[in-house]
């Protein structure tokens, strides 16, 4: 095969794996895996952020409605498969690597949500919308908790909240949040990947719906210069602090939806009525058979709900 049909093979394989068409495909080895996520780099739009690269993939630009979506802990724009683009036939949808994360830059930075919050808002601000353009916000654990926070400084320019299994109301981590710290911390590379082969699993409420190619994301993305910092600050500054429900008040009225996985076991659905107590106009719908992440074990049901919603 000539070199330039090698490329492209490759890149194909690349497009393939970020879509995960082939949800299945087991790769012989890690580093084969990382070898086609350098090729992926070459099919991502980046953005620079006070000096810093920045991660994004955009979806109907031409759409006038604005949709950000905002991943969790340990994650990235991955994490929401193809929801971004399902909905880019009637949005304009962005899915950002948080700084720190995915393949976004990993500064040494205390990973607060204030800093969070002020990343999102330089962020829209680089997308160059017209100041009375709102946007909505979709936000996944940590991304809710970052998206209530910019919502409360920047109640001017949000539209819409949607809220997955969010933090924020934790007075301490739970026990898998415990057990997802420190199996990141794992050194030896072997017992890492069971480790975190194991907490990934019991964020589904069926732990065989994990697919080998998620540990691998996981992996490959800790394992960047400067990850493991990234995560053990946010996780920190997340797990030890809380919404001011005093500050809250400024949009308990905010059109939201609170979307919870019933099975969830890192932050429990019972948080869903809390944060319903808060926001006095959200609307909850608490999905059936689904653990913390329920976009990706029931998306056809979330597609609608989302699609429903935002219109």
């Amino acid at each position: 095969m000539m070199n330039a049909d090698l490329d492209i093979y490759l890149l194909t394989k690349a497009r393939e794996t970020i879509h995960l068409k082939y949800q299945k495909v087991q790769f012989p080895t890690h580093q084969i895996f990382i070898n086609v996520m350098q090729y992926c780099n070459l099919l991502y739009l980046y953005k620079t952020i006070n000096g810093k690269k920045v991660k994004y993939d955009e979806y109907g630009i031409n759409n006038p409605d604005h949709v950000l979506f905002i991943h969790g802990l340990g994650s990235s724009s991955l994490v929401w498969r193809d929801f971004p683009e399902a909905l880019s036939r009637r949005y304009h949808t962005i899915a950002i690597d948080l700084i720190g994360f995915g393949e976004s830059d990993k500064p040494k930075e205390d990973y607060t949500i204030s800093f969070f919050t002020k990343f999102i808002k330089d962020f829209i601000n680089e997308m160059k919308f017209d100041t009375n353009e709102k946007i909505s916000i979709i936000g996944h654990s940590l991304g809710g908790y970052i998206a209530i926070d910019f919502a409360i400084s920047n109640r001017e320019r949000v539209d819409k909240l949607i809220l997955f299994d969010s933090s924020g109301l934790l007075k301490s981590p739970t026990p898998l949040l415990l057990d997802y710290m420190n199996a990141v911390k794992v050194t030896d590379p072997i017992l890492r990947r069971e480790r975190i082969n194991r907490v990934l699993g019991n964020l589904y409420s069926d732990p065989t719906r994990l697919l080998p190619i998620i540990v691998d994301f996981f992996l490959y993305f800790i394992e960047k210069p400067g990850a493991l910092e990234a995560f053990e600050s946010a996780f920190m500054n997340s797990t030890s602090s809380r919404i001011d429900s005093n500050q809250i008040k400024k949009i308990e009225n905010i059109r939201c939806l609170i979307l919870w996985g019933e099975k969830d076991k890192l932050i429990p659905v019972s948080y869903a009525e809390q944060f319903k107590q808060l926001l006095s106009a959200a609307k909850i719908e608490i999905i059936k058979d689904a653990g913390h992440a329920p976009f990706v074990e029931k998306p056809a049901i979330v597609y609608q709900s989302l699609m429903d919603f935002l219109k």
